[in-house]
């Protein structure tokens, strides 16, 4: 409960406290706009990490290497809020995140998250939706990546390897913007928070980013469910992972054993 409550008073102490930075923020997009997102991506990213750090948790990344130069559109499985900490915490160039409209009426949060190009996608009007994607093709061409999770929500399926639908709507910004897909398989994310609500825990959390895919470039029977491609990406990431982890704790394990 500790950390909970520590989270809790960073995050709105920061909220309150960063009323005035916001207002400078807004002043120095009129003159630089480019300075002005990525000075306020450095400020999120920071508060971000400080987050993660006061729940304990520990972070690897894998793959960042395999991230082609200029915009991208980062595609991701969702289990957690801390998702959307972790993505903002390693991306090393401009990026938004693609969000449900709803989070528009939090005051102060909407504007940092406008400050850093995060879009608000109406998930029940479609003309608003085709809106947000042409918004998003524009971000694209002007050198911003963007995160989406196709999912459409969190996932709460126990098993890891069972993701829900990926919306083959979601890639439509690739697709437009001919910008690559880098699939991004996320774990641990839930066992900071999620599955034991209302307590935080430490996690080892691994995000690992995949090769990227040009969806232009594949067959044109996958050109047809590009998102159901992308998702097996991811599935087979993160069964590496679950492997992975498998395996290293039955080592663990017995080299206990000897040592007993």
């Amino acid at each position: 409960m500790i950390r909970f409550l520590l989270v809790v008073i960073a995050l709105f102490g920061f909220l309150a406290a960063s009323i005035p930075l916001v207002a400078g923020e807004y002043l120095i997009r009129k003159f630089n706009p480019k300075r002005q997102q990525e000075h306020s991506l450095r400020i999120v990213q920071a508060m971000f990490r400080m987050i993660f750090r006061l729940t304990g948790s520990t972070l690897v990344v894998k793959g960042q290497e395999r991230v082609p130069e200029g915009a991208v559109l980062y595609v991701g499985n969702h289990r957690s809020y801390f998702d959307i900490v972790v993505g903002y915490s390693v991306v090393p160039n401009l990026a938004g995140f693609v969000a449900k409209k709803e989070m528009t009426r939090y005051p102060v949060l909407v504007n940092w998250m406008e400050l850093v190009n995060c879009l608000f996608l109406n998930r029940k009007d479609i003309k608003e939706g085709l809106k947000t994607i042409l918004e998003g093709i524009e971000k694209v061409k002007q050198g911003i990546s963007l995160w989406i999770f196709p999912e459409g929500t969190r996932n709460e399926n126990e098993d890891l390897l069972e993701l829900m639908p990926f919306k083959e709507g979601s890639l439509k910004i690739a697709e437009k913007s001919g910008c690559p897909v880098v699939p991004v398989a996320i774990t641990g994310t839930a066992d900071i928070f999620e599955n034991h609500i209302p307590f935080m825990r430490p996690s080892q959390v691994t995000i690992e980013f995949g090769e990227p895919i040009y969806l232009k470039e594949l067959p044109k029977e996958l050109k047809k469910c590009s998102g159901a491609y992308t998702r097996e990406r991811i599935i087979e990431m993160l069964k590496a992972e679950q492997e992975f982890r498998k395996t290293r704790t039955e080592m663990i394990g017995g080299q206990r054993v000897q040592k007993a």
